[in-house]
């Protein structure tokens, strides 16, 4: 079972530098963190999953279908409910379910975008670019080995639950209560295979001299070209078109259709709360 995220794929998208990848999912978070517009929202995650289709990853997005959906079911469920409004049937509001998927359009697109980096970029390549960025490197060492112990440590649970099955233990019958009750115990095993792991770990680096030296070299040396210089200018170029829309109201009271609940109960439709 493949744990980890990367896809194997020459593409446009896969041989781009991953300073340049991680600056574009960077600015696609500002630009979702920075407004509250469906209509906006709707257009930055087409705009996303159309960058991910150029690298032909976005069947890898299948993998967490389930928690794209979660988070749009709860995010319109609380906020439906938890949003004041004057005008409410029962105990939902349409302006919180209208709150509600702009929500679940945030957090969504940071989601897509953040698989979208990881299913194109290899762990290698994304310590390389950060320490390129100045990041120093044990940090980026850090960062890149949570990434890969991660889908490992899934893999690891996944190994002792099928093994616990083919010994016979029984884990699908029963309540939520009762199956949670025969997991708890899975959890022991689980983490001494990640003691036992990290261990090994740090005494291969500490037996490699990590550490020892400021001074590095890196078998990997990948250099920004022109497809790369272009994709950065077009990131900076979307980041300001939203930044100057969102620090203008005029311009965004003209081109930006908003919504708002007396509006709409007036005939007015308006996509913007």
């Amino acid at each position: 079972m493949d744990m980890f995220l990367y896809v194997d794929i020459d593409s446009g998208l896969h041989r781009l530098d991953s300073r340049t990848k991680l600056i574009l999912m960077f600015l696609s978070f500002t630009v979702a963190v920075m407004f509250f517009n469906i209509l906006i929202l709707g257009c930055l995650l087409i705009l996303v999953t159309s960058y991910g289709a150029s690298g032909r990853i976005l069947g890898n997005l299948k993998r967490i279908k389930v928690v794209i959906f979660m988070i749009t079911l709860f995010s319109l469920a609380i906020w439906s409910i938890a949003r004041p409004s004057d005008s409410k049937v029962f105990i939902f509001s349409l302006e919180g379910l209208f709150y509600g998927i702009m929500i679940a359009l945030k957090t969504n697109t940071m989601i897509i975008s953040g698989m979208i980096f990881l299913s194109t970029t290899k762990i290698e390549e994304i310590a390389e670019g950060l320490v390129k960025l100045k990041v120093p490197y044990r940090g980026a060492f850090a960062f890149a080995t949570a990434i890969r112990l991660v889908p490992m440590i899934v893999a690891t649970s996944y190994t002792i639950i099928q093994a616990q099955k083919s010994r016979g233990l029984d884990l699908d019958s029963g309540n939520i209560l009762q199956k949670t009750r025969k997991y708890l115990p899975l959890m022991i095993p689980t983490f001494i295979s990640v003691i036992r792991s990290t261990n090994i770990f740090s005494m291969a680096l500490e037996s490699k001299g990590f550490g020892y030296s400021k001074n590095r070299t890196n078998y990997l040396n990948h250099i920004l070209d022109s497809r790369d210089y272009f994709m950065l200018l077009l990131g900076v170029l979307i980041l300001a078109a939203a930044i100057v829309i969102k620090t203008y109201p005029g311009l965004y009271d003209n081109f930006v259709l908003q919504f708002s609940w007396s509006e709409f109960s007036a005939g007015y439709p308006n996509w913007s709360i």
